[in-house]
C-alpha cells in the first residue's frame, strides 16, 4: 500500500526528508496552511517554489526515493477575492441571499468557472517536482457552497464536481495524464449525484472523527464512516486515497505554536489502516504537520516508522 506524509512548506528540511525516507514512506506531500489565509499561504508557496533553496530540497527528497505531491485549499487563490468589487456575480450567494467573497464561488457562472479552471492549469504546471495527481481543494468549512437560483439545487458535493471537471479538462491540455482529487470532507462526504470525468479520483478525509462535538457529533461521525463504500462506488475508475490525521500535530496543538508534545495512538492507527485496506483503499496519507525541526528541538524527532510499517503490511 502506498504511503504519504504531508507537511507544511516551512517544515521542509534535509533532516526531515531523511526521517521520512529512512522509514520507507513513499511520497512527501506539501500543504500550505489553510483556513482564512489559505490563498495567501498558497501564494507564498508559489513564490517559494521559484527559489533555489526550495528546489534543492525537493530535488534532494526525490533522490532519496520520495515522490512529491501538493495538497492545497486553492479556491481563493484560483479565483481571487479581490475580483468581488468588479464581479460580485462570480462569487457565492449565502443563505441570506447575499453575494459574498468569503468562501468558494458560484459554479453556475460560466466566466467564473472558466477563470478558475484556467488558473488551476497554470498552478498545476508550476508545482515544482510534482507528480501528476493534483489536489486543488475548495475552501475549508461547513455550509459554504453557493445558494444562488442556479446553484441552490446543487449539493456541496455536486458543486465540487462541477469545479473539478472544469479544472481537470483545462489541466489536461497542459498535462495529458493529469488526475484530480475529489476531497470527501465534511459536507462533501455525501456522494455527488453528478458524474465525475474520468481522471477524478477519491480522497476521503475523516475529519469529523477528530473534531465533531456536541449532540450531533455521533451522527456526523457515523455518517462519515458510512459514506466510504458509496463514495468508492462513485469513483471506481482510479484507486482511492485516504487522507488521515494520525500524525497531525497542528490539529492536536490547536493550530497554534509552539507545538504540543505529540503522542501517537499506534493501535488505533493500525486498526484504521487494516480497515481501509479491507475496503479497497490503496493509498494512505496522513498530515504530519508541526513535527519539523522546531518540534525536534523542543522535544525530540518523531518516529514515523509505525505508519510506514503498517502501510507495508496492509
Amino acid at each position: 500500500m502506498k504511503s504519504q506524509m504531508i507537511i507544511h512548506p516551512d517544515e521542509l528540511s534535509r533532516a526531515h526528508i531523511d526521517r521520512f525516507a529512512k522509514t520507507g514512506v513513499d511520497c512527501l506531500g506539501i500543504h500550505p496552511v489553510g483556513g482564512v489565509n489559505a490563498a495567501k499561504s498558497l501564494a507564498e508557496l508559489v513564490a517559494l517554489m521559484k527559489t533555489e533553496g526550495y528546489r534543492e530540497l525537493i530535488d534532494y527528497a526525490k533522490r532519496q526515493g520520495l515522490s512529491i505531491e501538493y495538497e492545497l485549499h486553492a479556491a481563493g487563490y484560483l479565483l481571487p477575492r479581490a475580483l468581488f468589487e468588479l464581479r460580485p456575480d462570480y462569487f457565492r450567494m449565502n443563505e441570506s441571499g447575499e453575494r459574498t467573497p468569503d468562501y468558494n464561488f458560484c459554479v453556475s457562472n460560466g466566466e467564473a468557472l472558466s477563470l478558475f479552471a484556467k488558473n488551476a492549469a497554470k498552478l498545476a504546471a508550476s508545482l515544482y517536482g510534482s507528480e501528476h495527481n493534483f489536489y486543488f481543494w475548495l475552501d475549508d468549512g461547513r455550509d459554504i457552497h453557493c445558494r444562488c437560483e442556479k446553484c441552490r439545487s446543487l449539493s456541496p458535493s455536486d458543486q465540487q464536481i462541477i469545479a473539478l471537471n472544469a479544472m481537470h479538462r483545462e489541466i489536461k491540455k497542459l498535462i495529458p495524464d493529469a488526475k484530480c482529487a475529489y476531497l470527501a470532507y465534511v459536507d462533501t462526504v455525501i456522494p455527488p449525484t453528478l458524474e465525475a470525468d474520468e481522471g477524478i479520483f477519491l480522497e476521503y478525509a475523516p475529519f469529523e472523527k477528530y473534531t465533531a462535538k456536541g449532540e450531533n457529533a455521533p451522527e456526523l461521525i457515523a455518517r462519515e464512516l458510512e459514506m466510504t463504500v458509496p463514495l468508492m462506488k462513485c469513483f471506481s475508475s482510479f484507486p482511492p486515497k485516504v487522507l488521515e490525521y494520525w500524525y497531525d500535530n497542528s490539529l492536536f496543538s490547536g493550530w497554534k505554536k509552539p507545538p504540543a508534545r505529540f503522542s501517537l495512538d499506534i493501535e488505533a492507527m493500525r486498526r484504521d489502516i487494516e480497515r481501509y485496506s479491507s475496503l479497497g483503499f490503496s493509498y494512505i496519507s496522513t498530515f504530519a504537520c508541526f513535527l519539523g525541526e522546531d518540534y525536534a528541538e523542543l522535544y525530540s524527532p518523531v518516529d514515523f516508522s509505525p505508519f510506514a510499517d503498517a502501510c507495508k503490511k496492509a
